[in-house]
């Protein structure tokens, strides 16, 4: 575990699992879509793909990509998400890690894809982002992709402000020898304009 919290512990505690879990059952339940980020990843892979679901919470996109076909590992720091993850599908595999030391994990280093939703990357422990993108990074074969979900401003964070800008996140991610692909506004696909309040990227390694 790193040294220095990460901001989803400073705003949580570390026991926001169960009522995480309660709010996507009400979002469902009042039939809004919450396999947005499934759908989008889902659509950039061949079938029976292998998924890292960095900072993967109580599993609900993990969970659908199984369900989709694909091999997924989930692996966060907050234990009482993952409480959730495993009652919900334990035959998946879910660890208990810093993402900054993905590498002491004992993962095998040839994702397909990588994904950091649910705003993982502007939660992470202050000084900690680039670590983090390049353990990601390492983690994925050779034309593997990293999918990223972010807010860039206070309305879509759970935060006062923001804590990264896409420019430092482009420049980490460009160290980290990751490639941008595409980006967008939404999981949905909407295109992404300059200044807009939250990022969809798409960065991937170089194949050769």
């Amino acid at each position: 575990m790193s040294e220095q919290r990460d901001r989803w512990a400073e705003l949580t505690g570390g026991q926001a699992g169960e009522e995480y879990a309660r709010r996507f059952a009400r979002l469902a339940a009042s039939g809004h879509d919450i396999h947005g980020e499934a759908s989008f990843c889902a659509a950039l892979l061949k079938p029976a793909a292998r998924i890292l679901d960095a900072g993967c919470g109580t599993g609900r996109i993990a969970i659908r990509l199984a369900e989709l076909g694909h091999h997924c590992t989930g692996v966060d720091v907050d234990s009482s998400m993952l409480a959730v993850a495993r009652r919900q599908a334990p035959d998946q595999e879910w660890i208990l890690g810093d993402l900054a030391r993905l590498d002491t994990l004992g993962l095998s280093p040839d994702f397909d894809l990588a994904l950091a939703a649910g705003n993982v990357i502007p939660l992470l422990a202050p000084g900690t982002e680039q670590t983090v993108l390049r353990q990601l990074a390492t983690a994925l074969r050779p034309g593997g992709l990293l999918v990223t979900g972010m807010g860039l401003d206070a309305a879509h964070l759970p935060l006062p402000e923001p804590t990264v800008t896409l420019e430092e996140f482009d420049h980490w991610c460009t160290q980290a020898g990751l490639t941008l692909h595409s980006r967008y506004a939404t999981w949905s696909g909407d295109p992404y304009q300059p200044g807009g309040g939250y990022a969809v990227s798409v960065h991937s390694r170089p194949a050769g």
